[in-house]
């Protein structure tokens, strides 16, 4: 399901040009993943799990990279709109998905059917990840991705990352595919749903009043992308972990979950 590495990066590069801003705006929406609460936007429950690098807070070697994303996340509220159309999320817990698992309503169906569904969960996984780890040959060169610029969707605004070359494209593609394919998790009700966009989320959207300028917001974030672009920091991709959310501000994990080292 996952796209070549050529394509992906055309379909990437495609997403950041002022064209897709133009577009994409227009369609642009509330996003139900944060609620109003006495006149505050507050994260709305979003429960389920998903294979993470770990989160800003947690991650040492990426520190700079995430230090950039921070002060290019304060860049974008201060834009001149209004104060409730862009909800940030916390900056610790910035991260790359990997590979989605379970979310939201299938997440509380499968539980309600199945007890036992997050122990069989964690436990499907450390198989998978020594599997995967019996296969992997290359472990001298490391996965390197790059911030590559600003990404409009239907309810945030991320920036998204490529890969430094074809093999760490490849590496990442072969992982999604050993968890995807895998024929335990698939009888758990884990399956894949996108293509990868590999992507960090800066904020999400709020109220998208009536009277939004839209041509004028796109304009705003294509001068922003123009900006970054002089300096894009790079992203070394080293491990992988199984994490929990409740919502989008968190995800957590316990010691002996499964996490793997690329």
């Amino acid at each position: 399901m996952d796209d070549n590495y050529q394509t992906y990066l055309n379909r990437l590069a495609r997403l950041t040009l002022p064209e897709a801003y133009r577009f994409q705006v227009q369609h642009i929406q509330e996003s139900s993943k944060f609620q109003p609460h006495s006149g505050l936007r507050q994260a709305a429950s979003f429960p389920g799990y998903s294979l993470i690098t770990p989160p800003a807070e947690e991650e040492s070697q990426n520190s700079a990279f995430y230090a950039k994303l921070q002060a290019y996340q304060q860049e974008l509220l201060q834009l001149p709109v209004n104060c409730d159309l862009i909800v940030p999320l916390p900056p610790a817990s910035f991260h790359l998905t990997l590979a989605d698992l379970i979310w939201d309503s299938a997440y509380l169906d499968t539980c309600e059917k199945n007890p036992k569904f997050d122990e069989e969960l964690q436990s499907c996984l450390a198989e998978v990840f020594q599997q995967y780890q019996q296969m992997m040959t290359d472990r001298t060169h490391p996965i390197q991705w790059q911030m590559l610029g600003l990404i409009l969707m239907p309810r945030s605004i991320a920036v998204c990352l490529v890969p430094q070359d074809e093999r760490c494209y490849e590496e990442i593609i072969k992982f999604r595919r050993t968890i995807y394919q895998s024929p335990k998790l698939i009888a758990l009700g884990i399956e894949q749903h996108y293509h990868l966009t590999a992507h960090i989320t800066l904020a999400y959207f709020g109220e998208v009043s009536s009277d939004l300028d839209r041509t004028s917001f796109s304009t705003m974030l294509s001068q922003l992308n123009q900006q970054w672009l002089l300096n894009l920091p790079e992203f070394l991709i080293n491990r992988v972990e199984l994490r929990k959310f409740d919502d989008m501000t968190r995800y957590y994990r316990e010691a002996d979950w499964p996490s793997l080292n690329f």
